[in-house]
């Protein structure tokens, strides 16, 4: 399974850490998240108001 996560708080920290623990994940992206995300996930300079930008990603990716 492969998971894009949009933000850059908390949150998103914990969800990704989280995710990141199951054995049916292949692969996790966040953005734009932040250094400690960087630790579970491949961190990519989109913003997250980029809707446009991070809709192209997903599907480019087959999120």
């Amino acid at each position: 399974m492969k998971i894009l996560v949009i933000g850059s708080g908390g949150r998103e920290h914990a969800l990704t850490w989280k995710i990141a623990q199951s054995p049916l994940v292949e692969k996790i992206w966040c953005a734009p998240g932040n250094p400690g995300i960087a630790e579970f996930a491949e961190c990519l300079p989109i913003a997250v108001t980029a809707v446009d930008f991070l809709l192209n990603f997903a599907l480019e990716h087959e999120v």
